[in-house]
């Protein structure tokens, strides 16, 4: 087998900062499409949900040619929840490219996967993108780059880091910002002379690590890895391994590489190269593909820990069967342990009921894009506020700390700091930047649940806000919940314009005219600190006897939108968020008042006792 030129790329950024979308300009100049071929735009985000939210879930592969280079690029999530896919997709990696918006600068995200590649030896190539921004400080973002490669402790070597200038949308790079060329011929000529070729270990023994997994409907399990030395046949016999000692022998079946978007199946691959493989139905993340006999693992690939847990649930609603195909909870059960042979970053625990499993994940998102998954392919669940995973160390109690940095305009600023300082957060730096002002907080991971909704009512939609886990601090104390109560429906049916007309003078409504409610379904929030009962079924009483005035015209409110995301952040500990393919509701645990007041009355009985 003949020797290729392969380097691997990884594009890191945060969250918008372009990465897909400069994968997409690689593609499109390399003639990986043909000429008459009908191209989505941002085509690494394959996944509908990746699409409509505009970002990267899932790292992804693929593969363009440059010259006699072969150069495997890697796509990776900028939002924090998806961290450790991040983490474990650099040690794969000859160099990165990393994107910063020409405005935003770097954020935390960005110093996080910065990180993550100077320690492992990585000398990246910097690109300032978004060049064509009217607020672009292109000189002022340099200079806060290279402060943050010192933060980090950077070689010399790794701050002599090659600067382009690009509008990745419109698929240009360049040398310096006054240049004219409108291809990313300068970023291919970068990444060949800046980074190193991988080194010809063909004749040593095998070594190839896993470190990302997928499933294929037909041929199981799949394991995603780079081949760092000798080369890996199909259908061959190999001895798996990893760091903790675990030996074990298997058959690999087919072998794949990455050519353009397509993965092509080869009877070898040679070193340097990132590769998937079939065959070995328990591969797992950190394993080592071996010789026969000869087994030398690598080091182990850490996955990070779940910072949130939350139950789901067998939806036991008044209205649960109605609209989805799966409902039971053996087909719960199914779904999850199908997405644990992909999801690492996932847990899922049996409870004290049959009907409910604890699920953590690395954060709010992480689990809500589960959620949504699920609810698109016909599964009703309910689901229970998020709770922080906390742990114990030396007898005192730790949870998940996050650093938060939040870009606002001027005026709203001062709502902000006060909403973050009643959260326990710590803030930690504040500036200005034109009309906007940005703030830097520390703030524990469970005042972060729900901050979202009110952060954007707080700033009229005009704030951004991007946050990563920084680590573990001593408990910071009791948070505040939700201060507006509910209004409750007491009736079962469908709501009438007339009920909803009163209604909504006590509050802000979820649902409009005709919707279908039970008793005990949350369908607005109340003005008031308190929990209220109201009946959405109540008409008008129709009397033989005419006004003497004109009806008054009842114009209802409109609802407010409900999504996913909005629902979960909003419930408090006694409710659930009930969810089908068709609607999101949010309920009462308790549906009656009876049995609302006697949860309560037996919770003050349990809090008196434990006070003696």
């Amino acid at each position: 087998m003949d020797y290729k030129k392969i380097i691997n790329i990884a594009v890191i950024a945060h969250v918008d900062a372009g990465k897909s979308t400069l994968v997409d300009a690689f593609l499109h100049q390399s003639h990986v499409f043909r000429d008459n071929e009908e191209v989505a735009d941002l085509v690494m985000d394959s996944n509908d949900l990746e699409r409509e939210r505009g970002i990267t879930i899932y790292s992804k592969n693929c593969s363009v040619t440059y010259k006699d280079y072969k150069i495997n690029i890697v796509d990776t999530p900028g939002h924090a929840d998806f961290s450790s896919e991040v983490e474990r997709i650099i040690k794969t990696v000859d160099t990165v490219i990393l994107l910063v918006d020409s405005a935003e600068g770097p954020m935390p995200q960005t110093r996080f996967v910065l990180q993550k590649s100077l320690e492992c030896g990585l000398k990246p190539i910097l690109l300032i993108n978004k060049l064509d921004k009217a607020e672009a400080r292109v000189d002022e973002v340099i200079d806060e780059v290279y402060d943050l490669f010192l933060e980090l402790n950077a070689s010399d070597d790794q701050l002599d880091f090659p600067i382009l200038y690009g509008i990745a949308r419109d698929g240009i790079v360049r040398y310096e910002k006054e240049d004219t060329n409108t291809d990313i011929v300068p970023l291919f000529e970068t990444i060949i002379h800046h980074t190193q070729a991988y080194p010809n270990l063909m004749e040593e023994p095998l070594q190839m690590q896993v470190s990302a997994l997928a499933y294929d409907d037909y041929i199981g399990r799949l394991g995603i890895g780079r081949v760092y030395k000798g080369t890996l046949k199909a259908a061959s016999q190999v001895t798996v391994a990893n760091a903790n000692g675990t030996v074990k022998n298997g058959k690999t079946n087919q072998i794949f590489v990455y050519k353009g978007l397509s993965r092509v199946a080869q009877d070898e691959i040679q070193c340097g190269e990132i590769c998937m493989i079939s065959g070995i139905s328990d591969i797992n993340i950190g394993d080592t593909l071996c010789p026969i006999g000869a087994p030398d693992p690598m080091p182990e690939l850490k996955i990070e820990e779940p910072t949130l847990s939350m139950n789901f649930m067998v939806n036991d609603s008044p209205f649960a069967g109605q609209e989805g195909k799966f409902v039971t909870s053996r087909n719960i059960r199914e779904r999850l342990e199908k997405e644990l042979e992909v999801n690492v970053g996932l847990r899922v625990e049996d409870t004290d009921s049959t009907d409910t499993f604890k699920v953590s994940g690395r954060g709010e998102l992480h689990l809500t894009i589960l959620l949504e998954q699920m609810r698109r392919e016909g599964y009703e669940i309910a689901v229970s506020r998020p709770e922080v995973i906390l742990k114990k160390e030396n007898g005192h109690t730790l949870e998940p700390i996050e650093e938060v940095v939040i870009d606002v305009p001027t005026e709203y600023s001062g709502s902000v700091i006060s909403s973050l300082n009643l959260r326990k957060g710590i803030m930690q730096n504040m500036e200005d930047i034109g009309s906007y002002t940005r703030i830097t907080y520390s703030v524990p991971t469970r005042g972060l649940i729900g901050f979202r909704s009110d952060f954007i009512n707080m700033t009229h939609g005009e704030g951004t806000l991007v946050q990563r886990l920084s680590g573990y601090e001593p408990y910071k104390g009791e948070i505040p919940q939700r201060e507006n109560g509910a209004l409750i429906s007491t009736d079962t049916g469908g709501a009438m314009t007339y009920a909803l007309w009163n209604i909504q003078e006590r509050g802000q409504l979820f649902i409009g005219a005709q919707t279908p409610v039970y008793e005990g379904m949350i369908i607005g929030v109340s003005s008031k600190n308190m929990d209220m009962g109201v009946n959405p079924l109540k008409n008008k009483k129709m009397t033989a006897v005419r006004s003497t005035g004109n009806d008054e015209a009842m114009k209802l409110v409109p609802p407010r939108q409900l999504t996913l995301e909005t629902a979960i952040e909003f419930i408090n500990d006694d409710e659930l968020v009930e969810i089908t393919p068709e609607n999101i509701r949010i309920r009462k645990k308790w549906l009656t008042e009876i049995d609302r007041r006697r949860h309560a009355r037996d919770i003050g009985r349990i809090e008196r006792e434990e006070g003696k």
